[in-house]
């Protein structure tokens, strides 16, 4: 099926995009995709494979459940991409957790690729924000309604994907064009793939409930370690989710530096268990439940640099009321996203004396 935007032209299903298409190469600066990048590069060497590669993948319908309800298609050559990690304590991730009853969104970013695809900006949304989270409809049809002072990330838990990407369409004004929820333990199992993610540390960052004891210098941390770091929360800064964003944003650069350095092109095994553990690890929206489908999305996704990243986080300030949660600085925030929506550079007035964590250049 296609679907046909405002000015009239069908959308593939396997094109990974709803806006025009650039020639040349570019790269959609997140955890998962970074990976899927270079795996699928050799895509064509795996067709024996990619039966197997597929039963990996479950997609989720976006579209469907969100119906015609959503901000309008933009056709600027830009590509927005809402990124969650999720804390469900289920199956092999119980490690991490007692299993509560609901999966959150543990870390939510919205990646905008820029026309042309050369550069990019990620707005991570501190998973303790509070908002007002619109009414929503479940996987299984339930109506869900909305709620003010709600944080972010019950949208997740109450109406799953779907209301994820509505609460953030409804906040941002922009529609996404993909959605990827990677799972804790297929993160770590693609980073051990990868060999492994080099990071330098500034100061010491021992943190008991991820178990992650790191000495100031220069590590290559296996997945256990990646996962920690990216889950340290209470050790570094003034403890709060916004220091952890922090660490998050830098590992993801040293992530990205990482994927482009491994020369998975000149040895098949190593590809394929870098595709094996990247489609376990994502759940995507079904536009890109298949091989065939990431690799119209993926393929030239090697054009920008950790360099040509620009990473922020959605400007808020502590809650009066409740020191343990932030809320949306209304105006700067929307300057962040009206940014976005034009296909303009995040200004820097919009991040300018907000909440931050005070973590930033802990790691690098």
């Amino acid at each position: 099926m296609t679907e046909q935007n405002k000015g009239g032209r069908a959308r593939g299903a396997g094109s990974g995009t709803r806006r025009k298409q650039r020639a040349g190469r570019r790269k959609a600066p997140v955890l998962i995709s970074g990976a899927v990048a270079v795996l699928v590069l050799g895509g064509a060497a795996l067709g024996y494979v990619y039966l197997k590669l597929d039963g990996n993948l479950q997609g989720v319908d976006i579209n469907a459940q969100l119906g015609k309800e959503r901000p309008d298609n933009v056709d600027n050559g830009s590509l927005d991409i809402l990124v969650l990690g999720s804390d469900s304590r289920s199956g092999d991730n119980g490690a991490y957790g007692k299993d509560e009853g609901g999966a959150r969104s543990d870390t939510a970013m919205v990646v905008h690729v820029y026309e042309g695809h050369k550069k990019a900006s990620v707005v991570s949304i501190p998973r303790d924000t509070l908002i007002t989270r619109p009414s929503c409809t479940d996987a299984q049809g339930a109506a869900v309604p909305g709620e003010r002072r709600a944080m972010f990330n019950t949208a997740y838990e109450v109406g799953g994907p779907a209301c994820a990407v509505k609460t953030v369409e409804s906040m941002s004004g922009i529609r996404m064009d993909h959605y990827i929820e990677v799972d804790f333990t297929g993160f770590k199992k693609l980073i051990d793939e990868l060999g492994g993610v080099e990071i330098t540390t500034t100061k010491a960052i021992k943190d008991s409930k991820s178990h992650l004891d790191l000495a100031p210098g220069t590590h290559t941390l296996d997945g256990e370690q990646s996962l920690g770091l990216v889950r340290t929360r209470k050790s570094v800064g003034d403890g709060s989710d916004l220091g952890r964003i922090q660490l998050q944003q830098a590992f993801m650069k040293a992530f990205i530096e990482q994927v482009k350095g491994v020369g998975v092109l000149t040895d098949p095994t190593k590809l394929y268990g870098l595709a094996d553990a990247a489609t376990k690890a994502i759940t995507p929206d079904s536009e890109l439940d298949s091989v065939q489908k990431l690799m119209g999305f993926a393929k030239g996704l090697s054009g920008i640099s950790a360099g040509n990243v620009h990473m922020v986080t959605m400007p808020v300030e502590y809650d009066p009321r409740d020191p343990n949660r932030v809320v949306p600085l209304d105006a700067q925030a929307q300057q962040v996203w009206k940014a976005l929506k034009s296909d303009l550079p995040i200004p820097a007035s919009a991040t300018a004396d907000t909440a931050t964590g005070q973590a930033d250049g802990l790691v690098r």
